[in-house]
C-alpha cells in the first residue's frame, strides 16, 4: 500500500507511506544477515511515496532503526559539494572550466613526477580526472581546515596527465570545496548551512553531528570471522568524537544525515533547482551538473556509467542500475548508503545502511534489491 503525502525533514507524520515490496525486501536482507538495518525512502517531485525502517540501529543496545536515524552518508556528500560549486558559478564567481590555480595560488606549484608544471581545472576535480594524488589520514591528522589541506595536496606529483584518465579522487572534491570557501568568503560548513541546509529545512545534516543527532546515530558493522556482526568505527575521525569540529570538513565524504533530510536535497535537484517556491539553482546548472562531463573516459564503480560534476551518471542501465532510466544520476557511500535520482521516471531512491565490508557498496545486492522493489511500484 502507498500513501502519497509529503514528509518534511524533522516533522512528525501521522502515517508513514510505504511500498510493501521495498519494506519486505529490506526485512529479508536483515533476516538473511546481509545488513543489520536500513532506512529506505522513495519520492517524486511532490510526494513521499515510501519511507520505512527495518532492523537495528545498534545491536548491543537493541536500538531499533527509525526513519529519523542518522547515518554517515560518506560520498553522498559529493553531489552537495557539486551543488555548492554550481551556485558560485551562477553568481559569476567561478567557472568550472577555470584552472584551480586561479583561485588557489598553491596550485601554481603543482607538478608531475618529472617536475613539469601541471594545470588542472575545477571540472577535472569534480569528474575525478585531475590526476591528483590522495592525502592519507596519517598525513592529514593535524589538519583542521581545507586551507591547511591544500599544500599537502600540491606536495604530491599528479599521477597522470589531467583529463586523460578517470580515477576516483577525494582530494579533487576537497579542492573544489576550498575554492568555494575562497570565492564565497565563508568556511565550507557555514556556506552549506546558510545556502542549502537551513533554507531547505535539512536540520539533521552536518559534518559535526549535534547531541540530538548523536542520540539517533546508527552504528556501523562488518562481518567477523565467526559470522557475527562486529562494530567498527569511522576511520577518518582519527579517534576524535563525531561532534569534534577541529577536524577539517571533508567535502568528499564527511557529512552525516537522515533519509528525510537528504530527500529534501533530492527533491530540489529533481525539481531542477527549486523547492517550496525558492530557487537554489537554475535548471541549466542542474543539467550541467547531472549530465556526463567526463567525455568518453571509462569510469566506475559499476559498468555503464559516466561522471557529472560531483555525481555519477548512468549511461547504460545494467546490473544494479538496470531498473533506472538512462541519465539517472546519484552517488553511493563507503558503508553502503545510496542516492539515485531518475529524471525520466521523476523518482528518487535513498538507501541508508551502515555495513563496512561490502566488497563494492555501489554493486551491493541490497542496492539492487531496493531499486527492483521500488521500480515495481507504479
Amino acid at each position: 500500500m502507498t500513501v502519497s503525502v509529503s514528509i518534511l525533514a524533522g516533522s512528525a507524520a501521522a502515517a508513514l507511506p510505504s511500498i510493501d515490496a521495498v519494506t519486505g525486501r529490506m526485512e529479508a536482507f536483515v533476516k538473511s544477515g546481509e545488513i543489520v538495518g536500513a532506512v529506505t525512502f522513495v519520492g517524486d517531485p511532490e510526494n513521499t511515496l515510501h519511507l520505512s525502517s527495518a532492523g537495528m540501529a545498534d545491536l548491543e543496545t537493541r536500538k531499533p532503526m527509525r526513519e529519523d536515524t542518522v547515518f554517515w552518508i560518506a560520498s553522498m556528500t559529493k553531489p552537495i559539494t557539486g551543488t555548492a560549486v554550481m551556485m558560485m558559478q551562477e553568481e559569476g564567481k567561478l567557472s568550472v572550466d577555470d584552472p584551480v590555480s586561479k583561485y588557489l595560488p598553491e596550485f601554481r606549484n603543482l607538478k608531475d613526477a618529472a617536475g613539469k608544471d601541471i594545470n588542472i581545472t575545477i571540472q577535472q576535480c569534480l569528474t575525478h580526472s585531475s590526476g591528483l594524488d590522495e592525502v592519507s589520514q596519517e598525513q592529514s591528522e593535524t589538519i583542521t581546515t581545507l586551507a591547511q589541506l591544500m599544500p599537502l595536496i600540491v606536495s604530491k606529483p599528479v599521477k597522470f596527465p589531467p583529463g586523460s584518465k578517470w580515477e576516483y579522487c577525494q582530494t579533487g572534491i576537497n579542492t573544489a570545496a576550498r575554492i568555494v570557501e575562497v570565492v564565497s568568503g565563508k568556511m565550507f560548513p557555514v556556506f552549506l548551512q546558510e545556502r542549502l541546509f537551513e533554507p531547505l529545512g535539512m536540520k539533521d545534516t552536518s559534518f559535526y553531528p549535534t547531541e540530538n543527532m548523536l542520540d539517533r546515530m546508527a552504528s556501523s558493522y562488518r562481518r567477523a570471522g565467526d559470522g557475527t556482526w562486529e562494530k567498527v568505527g569511522i576511520s577518518f575521525l582519527g579517534g576524535k568524537a563525531l561532534s569534534d569540529g577541529s577536524r577539517y570538513p571533508r567535502a568528499s565524504g564527511g557529512l552525516f544525515s537522515t533519509a528525510p533530510d537528504y530527500a529534501r536535497f533530492c527533491r530540489m535537484i529533481l525539481r531542477e533547482g527549486e523547492l517550496d517556491g525558492r530557487r537554489y539553482l537554475k535548471s541549466e546548472s542542474v543539467k550541467q551538473m547531472t549530465t556526463v562531463q567526463s567525455g568518453d573516459l571509462k569510469t566506475g564503480f559499476t559498468p555503464g556509467n559516466g561522471w557529472g560534476l560531483g555525481c555519477c551518471v548512468v549511461r547504460e542501465p545494467q546490473g544494479v542500475s538496470a531498473t533506472l532510466s538512462p541519465g539517472s544520476f546519484g552517488h553511493g557511500g563507503a558503508f553502503g548508503t545510496q542516492v539515485w535520482i531518475d529524471p525520466v521516471k521523476k523518482r528518487f531512491h535513498i538507501l541508508m545502511v551502515q555495513r563496512a565490508d561490502f566488497p563494492n557498496s555501489d554493486a551491493s545486492d541490497v542496492r539492487g534489491g531496493f531499486h527492483e522493489a521500488a521500480a515495481a511500484h507504479p
